[in-house]
């Protein structure tokens, strides 16, 4: 081998990574994607596994760390990973959902370049295409304070990851079938913690000392509530914002939601349930994990403590009591209070209502009464390069229309800069989550009923906590309000997965006619390209 191609690699590389910020530390991850088998639930499954995991390793960084995650694709199918909450600043094109990426194809890898900029706290990635979330390739995505920005408690004595979700012994391509058939899921089978079932996972302690949890529901169907058997959690995270430090003995996590805990070792020496349960279901699943203190001698004892099941004002009032710490620092060391958000006027209002149409006989599901249906080229690439016929810019409404559902790949328009309200408003009887890709919001009003412009009056409008990921109960509303400072092609889903599947997602376009790398990094030298972008240039080397 001549040292020409010695060098081209090496060379290739740089030439990747130079449009990231070069004064940040770099992470660098190399990941195989590969099926296997599984045993959850104690049945045997396909699962998905990176680098042979089930979950997948967890991803640990610091604030404006870049990130270079080279993912293999050993499936005999194309596979995408998203990356949950990870605002990707100026850079959907790394975003990793169909609307703004290529798949990789079977046998192919492709290299995520992407920077946690101005961001702490916890989040997750997971597989987004073809139902493969069903099947794992999910895990921990864990962003750190910089060392000189003070962190509002004391440094925990452990910091510990909890993937808790709902699962499905059946395998991922049988439920994929079910969906493609225009069926109902059935309801699931058991509830997982870090992939294992009842007491398979033991969480060691000492007495006296404080640990960290950090909660992500990254289930399918339905919200779960965790509870510490004997122990109070003190709440002081929620998705990038440090909370008021209020205590719960038991915390309701919705779909897609993360959410940081301390949990105190204070109790008599022994073993302690850690108990999660699905809420606003008829049948409720359960599943636990075992606290273990360092110097215990006993077994956990039976009863598991109570959880709240279907009640939902309770879940509410909880919903309500989640405040932001206006004087404790974000990212950067100002107080994360000095933005005023509640002070700055919306410029626009979008209403947003989820429905459940039939269409051509089959369960879809619609945001103002528009059922998603993907494109044959990423939304992303066919606006770089000018592609027509791939979608249009205000093909889903800005208000609900109450009309029957119908397909479309559904884009909606919006300028860099605006300052808007969103209101997503639930006719249904099922409590929904909802989660925007690219961007952190305020949700300044929930309640139930019918919005209307009287409801204003009762937002928060100055200590409600910023987040991705909200949940809308049955017969309501939730309000936020979001600055799109983000340019880029992004996606705002539910996070029931049946439902963002079947339709329940649409594509926000946030536009500066600007076209400068101070709005919005060029496309990246490796994106793969598919479709009717296949064979276009992207940057030359």
């Amino acid at each position: 081998m001549g040292k020409t191609s010695l060098l081209a690699p090496f060379l290739f590389f740089s030439l990747l990574i130079s449009s990231v910020r070069g004064g940040d530390p770099y992470r660098f991850f190399t990941w195989n994607i590969t099926y296997g088998d599984i045993w959850p639930l104690g049945v045997k499954q396909q699962g998905i596994l990176i680098n042979g995991q089930f979950p997948g390793p967890q991803i640990e960084a610091v604030t404006n760390d870049n990130i270079i995650i080279n993912v293999f694709n050993s499936l005999p199918e194309p596979f995408l990973l998203s990356w949950n909450g990870i605002q990707q600043r100026r850079n959907s094109w790394e975003d990793g959902v169909y609307g703004t990426n290529c798949p990789i194809p079977p046998r192919r890898n492709f290299t995520y370049v992407l920077q946690v900029k101005d961001q702490i706290g916890s989040y997750f990635y997971f597989p987004s295409l073809a139902f493969h979330k069903a099947a794992g390739g999910f895990g921990g995505f864990r962003i750190l304070s910089r060392p000189l920005i003070p962190v509002p408690f004391p440094p925990p004595a452990g910091d510990h990851t909890l993937l808790i979700g709902d699962w499905y012994k059946a395998n991922h391509t049988v439920l994929k079938y079910i969906l493609d058939s225009g069926r109902n899921l059935p309801f699931p089978d058991g509830v997982l913690i870090n992939g294992r079932g009842w007491n398979g996972n033991y969480f060691t302690v000492d007495q006296g000392k404080t640990y960290r949890f950090r909660i992500s529901n990254v289930g399918l169907a339905t919200s779960l509530n965790i509870r510490f058997q004997g122990h109070t959690m003190k709440l002081v995270e929620v998705e990038g914002s440090h909370t008021l430090q209020n205590t719960y003995s038991s915390l309701d996590v919705h779909l897609g939601q993360s959410y940081s805990v301390l949990v105190t070792a204070n109790q008599p020496p022994r073993d302690y349930y850690i108990v999660v349960s699905t809420r606003f279901t008829s049948t409720v699943l359960t599943t636990t994990a075992i606290l273990h203190y360092s110097n215990s001698f006993g077994k956990p004892v039976n009863p598991l403590p109570w959880g709240p099941t279907i009640q939902i004002d309770w879940s509410l009032n909880q919903a309500r009591s989640v405040r932001w710490n206006l004087s404790a620092s974000g990212p950067r060391p100002n107080p994360q209070g000095s933005y005023h958000y509640g002070l700055v006027n919306t410029t626009r209002t979008i209403r947003l209502a989820n429905s459940a149409p039939i269409i051509n006989g089959k369960q879809r599901y619609a945001v103002n009464s528009v059922s998603f249906i993907p494109a044959d080229t990423p939304l992303k690439l066919a606006d770089f390069y000018k592609i027509s016929n791939v979608f249009s810019l205000g093909s889903i409404p800005y208000n609900p229309t109450f009309g029957g559902g119908y397909l479309q790949t559904s884009v909606m328009a919006a300028n860099f800069r605006e300052y808007v309200e969103i209101i997503f408003e639930n006719y249904e009887d099922t409590v929904q989550s909802w989660h925007i890709d690219g961007y952190s919001f305020w949700v300044v009003g929930m309640d139930g009923g019918q919005w209307t412009a009287a409801s204003r009056k009762s937002y928060n409008l100055r200590d409600t906590v910023n987040r991705c990921t909200v949940q809308v109960y049955p017969k309501g509303w939730t309000a936020i309000y979001m600055p799109l400072d983000n340019v880029g092609m992004w996606n705002v889903r539910s996070e029931n997965w049946a439902r963002q599947y079947l339709g329940q997602q649409f594509y926000l376009r946030v536009y500066s006619p600007a076209n400068s790398w101070r709005d919005e990094y060029p496309i990246p030298r490796n994106a793969l390209l598919c479709g009717r972008a296949a064979g276009r240039r992207t940057r030359p080397l």
